[in-house]
């Protein structure tokens, strides 16, 4: 498939990626024009949703352009493979894994990694991370983010 870039401009406009994990492909469709007609740019599917690549694949063609379409809960460089060919444009991971960090960065495919220790974010951010995503955040709170950004 021939996937599209991830539009920094979209994301840009709303700064928020919306998570699908675990709905069917009936509730997907049903839910994505809503989401976008309320402004949301961006899109996260999950791997460990049913038919997550099928899903990115269709979304990624269906919305070319408007709507930056990413695969989550990546962890091996297997999973980044199937979903750069299912059309993703972005990534995301539950945890620090350098080697799909440097592989993300050196396709050019924004990475979104999960980190959690200072020694996490800093590496995530050295290796050339686009955003890290502090996971996970609800064990701690805001004095715990506050103090990582000192």
């Amino acid at each position: 498939m021939d996937r599209s870039i991830f539009s920094w401009e979209l994301f840009d406009k709303m700064p928020v990626v919306g998570i699908i994990r675990g709905l069917s492909v009936a509730d997907i469709n049903f839910v994505l024009p809503i989401y976008k007609q309320a402004g949301f740019t961006t899109i996260e599917i999950t791997l460990n949703t049913p038919e997550a690549l099928s899903v990115i694949s269709s979304l990624a063609l269906e919305y070319k352009g408007e709507l930056n379409v990413g695969a989550g809960t990546v962890c091996t460089l297997d999973d980044l493979a199937a979903a750069i060919t299912a059309g993703a444009n972005f990534i995301v991971t539950p945890i620090f894994k350098a080697e799909v960090v440097k592989k993300c960065v050196s396709m050019e495919v924004p990475i979104f990694p999960g980190a959690f220790s200072p020694t996490e974010i800093y590496e995530a951010w050295e290796l050339g991370a686009s955003i890290v995503k502090l996971y996970p955040a609800s064990v701690v709170g805001s004095e715990y983010v506050y103090l990582i950004k000192r």
